[in-house]
């Protein structure tokens, strides 16, 4: 096929040497097969702000840190070069996010490096050797959905012990092969201790993989791993090889209202009395 214009550099510097099809188009990125020398692999074409459906939402840059001091400037400012630095951050967080998960034992496409917003990574293929379908593709008999499913708990316990959220995991953003689920497209994932949105993020990427499995396995649906993740995350006992039960009771013990307004009231008595004990000194002076 013809070669797409944002990859032509890459072929002409040597990293591509065939584009062998269009795989997908999506709201972000349009993705081909390509062949680098013996391997066959993905080039994943980042399409531009302009014409994403998938905005570079505030919430998901938040806590994302520049260290360059003048690239942070420009992009605060929204020039034409705080655009483009802006673009290249949102691309390179994705290459980021995949080595630190590949790291952590996430199953994720292997990345091998992202050039003028073009990623290229690992075609994840199935058994007969074509490219594995997204989750939402397949059928999954109720012992793979309750199977597959603790998987992806496993999963989410990593990403978030590794400091990270996907921030927009679905059926859509998994593949399955032949060894199980494999997540894909991460430019969003968040940093979990920076994003003041992170814990709302993660609830809502464990109830969109538990709505999905639940449709086979309905029992996960009266499951909470979310509220328990995030609870030991935040009592700092979160590790890799956390297991979750999916079970989790809110703390019912009601505030002590009644004691804090008399601690409150003690505090501004005895303010009080520290100005007048002031004031009266200031007066036998006069």
């Amino acid at each position: 096929m013809k070669i797409p214009k944002r990859i032509l550099p890459l072929v002409e510097d040597g990293l591509v040497d065939e584009v062998v099809r269009q795989l997908m188009s999506g709201k972000e990125a349009t993705v081909y097969v390509v062949r680098c020398g013996g391997e066959i692999r993905c080039a994943k074409v980042y399409k531009e702000a302009a014409k994403r459906s998938f905005k570079q939402a505030v919430e998901y840059r938040e806590g994302r840190k520049e260290r360059n001091s003048r690239r942070a400037r420009a992009m605060e400012k929204g020039s034409k070069f705080g655009r483009k630095q802006q673009e290249e951050a949102w691309h390179n967080a994705e290459v980021d996010a995949l080595y630190r998960l590949d790291r952590a034992g996430v199953r994720v496409p292997t990345p091998y490096g992202c050039f003028d917003g073009v990623l290229l990574m690992e075609l994840v293929t199935a058994g007969n050797g074509e490219v594995a379908p997204r989750l939402n593709d397949v059928h999954l008999t109720p012992e793979q959905a309750r199977e597959d499913h603790a998987v992806m708990m496993d999963y989410v316990v990593k990403m978030l012990s590794a400091g990270l959220v996907h921030g927009d995991l679905s059926e859509f953003n998994v593949l399955v092969d032949e060894y199980g689920p494999v997540i894909i497209d991460l430019p969003q994932a968040v940093d979990a201790a920076a994003n003041n949105h992170a814990e709302s993020m993660l609830t809502r990427d464990i109830e969109n993989m538990t709505e999905y499995y639940g449709q086979y396995a309905p029992e996960l649906l009266g499951t909470r791993h979310a509220q328990e993740l995030w609870a030991i995350y935040e009592s700092g006992e979160l590790t890799p090889d956390t297991v979750l039960t999916g079970r989790f009771e809110e703390d019912e013990s009601s505030a002590d209202v009644d004691g804090l307004m008399l601690e409150i009231k003690a505090v501004m008595e005895e303010e009080q009395a520290r100005r007048d004990r002031l004031r009266d000194a200031e007066a036998d002076e006069e």
